[in-house]
């Protein structure tokens, strides 16, 4: 029998191929939703990021999983997906790990080589506030990791896999009503920076 049931911020179980932004559970001082921006030398904008103002909703995220079912919950592998992806970016654009220079993984859509294979989960955080952490983990190790945030030079706030539980996002997931479109919550942010 799956483990627990995830629940949005309504209360409502995190439905397979639902669509939901992502935002911090304590907004104060740790910034908005989830997003992709153009960072370091990339010309399109694979760096999947964190809005660093509070009042951003992010980009919508498509979660799903391979098993057929109707909601999620903590013990399977996911999908994360944004249903707006830039025009230059690989279709579907989901997310990725990214081997590189750093003991971090940068999280990324597809469009690197050096992507690292497995996938990722929810895992609820036990306070009573709530909220989950985003975990990944990888096909060829036995432990997860964190999505965490780092930032660099820019102050961009890069999501990245990493051992560190203090820097992990504590994340909620906030339903998409069906008035609302991909549109309305898909405009370039225009606190990111970026040396394009």
């Amino acid at each position: 029998m799956p483990s627990a049931g995830l629940v949005d911020t309504e209360g409502k179980f995190l439905r397979n191929y639902g669509i939901y932004v992502l935002r911090p559970v304590i907004i104060t001082g740790n910034g908005g939703g989830v997003e992709y921006a153009a960072t370091g030398n990339e010309s399109c904008p694979l760096s999947v990021v964190q809005n660093p103002n509070p009042l951003s909703l992010g980009f919508p995220v498509q979660i799903s999983t391979l098993f057929k079912v109707l909601y999620l919950t903590e013990s399977y592998p996911l999908i994360f997906e944004f249903i707006a992806p830039p025009g230059c970016a690989p279709t579907p654009s989901l997310w990725t790990a990214v081997k590189g220079e750093e003991e971090e993984l940068p999280v990324k859509l597809r469009g690197y080589d050096n992507i690292v294979s497995g996938s990722f989960k929810i895992q609820s955080v036990p306070v009573e506030i709530g909220g989950y952490n985003i975990l990944f983990c990888p096909l060829d190790s036995s432990s997860c990791g964190y999505v965490g945030i780092q930032f660099d030079a820019a102050r961009n706030r890069h999501l990245v896999v990493t051992q560190k539980a203090d820097t992990a996002l504590w994340v909620r997931f906030e339903r998409l009503s069906p008035a609302s479109s991909a549109t309305d919550l898909h405009e370039p942010s225009l606190l990111l920076k970026s040396p394009l």
